[in-house]
């Protein structure tokens, strides 16, 4: 069952996100499993991103095998995570 994740990262900044997604590459070789990924920032700074995943186990997986070894390489905090099945995932549009 595919889930929705949301997380909030206290002083996971713009900086440190952009350096995990140049090196994860998840834009280039996609993460198994995951489906959807958005991400945004309050006027805090503080990060909220949404990944829709296939299953929590494909979830687990992405982070343990692609983003905790660079998050901790680069010294991100572990944001804190809900977790809810998905009722209804659409996606309309891509964008960059």
């Amino acid at each position: 069952m595919p889930i929705m994740a949301i997380f909030t990262g206290n002083g996971f900044t713009k900086d440190m996100y952009g350096r995990l997604r140049q090196e994860v590459g998840w834009e280039t070789e996609a993460i198994d499993g995951w489906m959807m990924h958005v991400v945004g920032f309050d006027e805090s700074g503080e990060l909220h991103m949404i990944n829709i995943c296939e299953s929590r186990e494909k979830m687990r997986e992405g982070f343990v095998n692609r983003l905790i070894p660079v998050m901790q390489k680069i010294g991100i905090p572990e944001p804190r995570a809900e977790i809810y099945p998905a009722h209804n995932v659409n996606v309309f549009k891509t964008t960059d």
